[in-house]
C-alpha cells in the first residue's frame, strides 16, 4: 500500500484501510486478487502507486463467489488514473460475463491531476460504459466508506444497493472545487452526507453506523439476492406449520382513519420476523423491503399508513419503481400490502412531477414478469390501488381483508365534493345526520364483496389467515427464468430515479 504512516493514519481515525474491508467481507483465505502488480503509466510515479489507488479481485462470501474491489486512499487518494480503472474494468467485466456479484467499497478524491489533465490523459479515463450496459446481469453493492467524488459516486450510482456510513460525503465534486467554481462554502455534511442522501435524495438505500456494520449489512443484502439474473435466490430453511395470527388484530385498528407501523405487520408475514428496508427514510408513505416467505425470498411494497396515511408521494413513487427494477431482474416474487388513500394531492407534488412519476411507476408495474400477490387491508382508493397491483394488473392473486374499501376515492371526499352544494345548504344537525346517510349509501358499494363477486379480488380472508395465504401462493410458485444471456425488461431500467 501507501506506507505504514499512512495505514497509522487511517487506523488513527478508527477506520480500516481498503484491504482490511476486504478481509472482513469475504470468507478466511478466499481472496484471489486481481492486478496486485499494477503501477501508474507515468514513469516518476511508479515506485509511489503500488496497486494505482485500486485495491480488488475475487472471493467467497458465505461460500458464494462475489467480486470484490474498492478505492486504496494510501496511493494518491484513491484517485482514479488510467491504471486503476482499467483494473476496476477488468474485475467488474470479468464478474459480469460470469454472472458473479459486485462489491465495490467507494472513498476517491475524483480524477488524479496532473494524469488527466489534457487531452490525451483525459479520454484515456472514460465514462466507464460498461456500468451503464450491465442491466443487472448480476447485483452489484456499493459502500460509501469516506469522502467520495468523481469515479466512486459514479460507481455507487450505478449500483443496485447502496450503503453510506455516518461521517461520509457521497458527492460529484468536492467542497473545495465547488468553492473555487462558485464561491460557494459547504461542509461535506450539507453537500452529500447521510442526512442528505437517506431522506431527501434517496441516493443511498442504507445508512451504516460504521464500517463493521456496513460490511455485516453488504453480507445481508447478498444474502437476499441470487447470483445473477439466471438464477433464484438461496432458499432457506423455514416451518411449514403456519397457524392463525391472532397478533394481527392488535397491530391493525379496524378504523380506517387510525394510523399503524406497516412494518410491524410485515415482520408478521416473515419466516423469521424480520425485514431488510431499502430508503427507509425517504418516499416514506411506501415500504420497500426484502424479507422471506416460505423459505424464498421476496420483495414488500407496502404502504404506511403512519405517513401521509399512506398516501402515494412522487417520492414513493420513484422509490417504488427502483424497488420492483430490482426485484424483477433478480427473480424476485412480488407482495403488495395495500392501505392507501390513493396520491397525494396539491400544487406542490404536481410541481414536483406527479404525474411522470406516478405513470413510471405504473409503467413498471406493468413490465414486471415475477409473481405477484396482493393483499387488500383496510383501503384502496384511486389509482393507487392498481399502481399497487390491484385487480387486473397481472397478480397471480389478489386477497382482501373483509374490512377493506376498494373504490375511486375515499367516500367521505366523494360525497362532499358531489353533494357541497346541497350539504352547504343545511344546518348543523341537519348536515351530520343527511352526510352520514350519504356515507351509509357509499360505503356499502365499497366493500370487498361485490368485487370479490366479479372475480376481480381472488379471496376475501380473515387478517389472522394472512400469512397463511401467503405461504400457500409464494411456497409453490415457479418462476420462469430468462434464458442465459437475456434479461428482464426491468432490468435495463435505469438504477437512479
Amino acid at each position: 500500500m501507501g506506507g505504514q504512516d499512512k495505514i497509522d493514519r487511517i487506523h488513527a481515525k478508527g477506520r480500516y484501510t481498503i484491504r482490511e474491508r476486504i478481509d472482513r467481507l469475504v470468507d478466511d483465505g478466499s481472496f484471489q486478487e486481481v492486478g496486485t502488480f499494477a503501477v501508474s503509466e507515468r514513469v516518476e510515479d511508479r515506485d509511489v502507486t503500488p496497486g494505482d489507488g485500486k485495491i480488488g479481485g475475487f472471493g467467497m462470501v458465505s461460500g458464494r463467489s462475489m467480486a470484490v474491489a474498492g478505492d486504496d486512499i494510501t496511493v494518491k487518494r484513491g484517485s482514479s488514473s488510467f491504471i486503476g480503472s482499467k483494473k476496476l474494468h477488468r474485475i467488474f467485466g470479468t464478474a459480469w460475463a460470469d454472472g458473479t456479484p459486485c462489491v465495490y467499497f467507494g472513498e476517491t478524491g475524483g480524477a488524479r491531476i496532473p494524469d488527466t489533465l489534457g487531452s490525451e490523459g483525459f479520454v484515456k479515463v472514460p465514462f466507464d460504459i460498461a456500468n451503464a450496459r450491465r442491466r443487472r446481469r448480476s447485483p452489484m453493492v456499493s459502500v460509501i466508506c469516506g469522502e467520495s467524488f468523481g469515479g466512486s459516486s459514479f460507481q455507487s450510482a450505478f449500483s443496485d444497493v447502496v450503503i453510506q456510513i455516518e461521517g461520509t460525503c457521497l458527492a460529484v465534486t468536492s467542497p473545495r472545487v465547488i468553492e473555487i467554481a462558485t464561491g460557494e462554502k459547504i461542509s461535506f455534511e450539507e453537500l452529500g452526507g447521510t442526512s442528505v442522501h437517506d431522506r431527501h435524495t434517496g441516493q443511498i438505500d442504507r445508512v451504516a453506523k460504521d464500517e463493521d456494520d456496513a460490511i455485516a449489512q453488504v453480507q445481508t443484502v447478498l444474502g437476499f439476492l441470487p447470483q445473477n439474473c439466471w438464477e433464484e435466490p438461496p432458499r432457506t430453511p423455514w416451518d411449514p406449520n403456519v397457524g392463525r395470527d391472532e397478533v394481527i388484530y392488535d397491530l391493525v385498528p379496524m378504523k380506517r382513519t387510525r394510523a399503524y407501523d406497516m412494518r410491524r405487520v410485515l415482520k408478521r408475514m416473515t419466516d423469521d420476523g424480520t425485514i431488510f428496508e431499502l430508503k427507509p427514510n425517504f418516499g416514506r408513505s411506501l415500504i420497500t423491503a426484502f424479507g422471506r416467505v416460505a423459505g424464498r425470498t421476496v420483495g414488500f411494497v407496502a404502504s404506511q399508513p403512519i405517513i401521509y396515511a399512506g398516501a402515494l408521494s412522487p417520492d414513493a413513487c420513484d422509490k417504488g419503481t427502483n424497488f420492483l427494477s430490482i426485484c424483477d431482474a433478480n427473480n424476485i416474487p412480488l407482495i403488495f400490502m395495500q392501505d392507501t388513500p390513493g396520491f397525494m394531492v396539491g400544487r406542490q407534488v404536481e410541481h414536483d412531477n406527479l404525474l411522470a412519476r406516478a405513470i413510471r411507476f405504473a409503467e413498471a408495474l406493468a413490465l414486471v414478469e415475477v409473481p405477484r400477490l396482493t393483499v387488500v387491508m383496510r383501503k384502496a382508493f384511486g389509482l393507487a390501488y392498481f399502481s399497487l397491483s390491484g385487480s387486473s394488473m397481472g397478480d397471480r392473486a389478489v386477497a382482501a381483508w373483509p374490512s377493506a374499501e376498494i373504490s375511486f376515492m375515499d367516500p367521505a371526499v366523494g360525497v362532499n365534493v358531489v353533494h357541497a352544494d346541497k350539504l352547504a345548504q343545511m344546518d348543523p344537525d341537519a348536515h351530520a345526520a343527511e352526510h352520514a346517510r350519504l356515507m351509509g349509501d357509499v360505503t356499502r358499494d365499497t366493500g370487498p364483496d361485490a368485487a370479490a363477486g366479479a372475480m376481480e379480488v381472488d379471496e376475501i380472508i380473515d387478517p389472522g389467515d394472512t400469512r397463511a395465504w401467503l405461504v400457500q401462493h409464494v411456497s409453490r410458485m415457479q418462476i420462469d427464468l430468462p434464458p442465459r444471456g437475456t434479461v428482464r425488461p426491468l432490468a435495463n431500467w435505469p438504477t437512479c430515479y
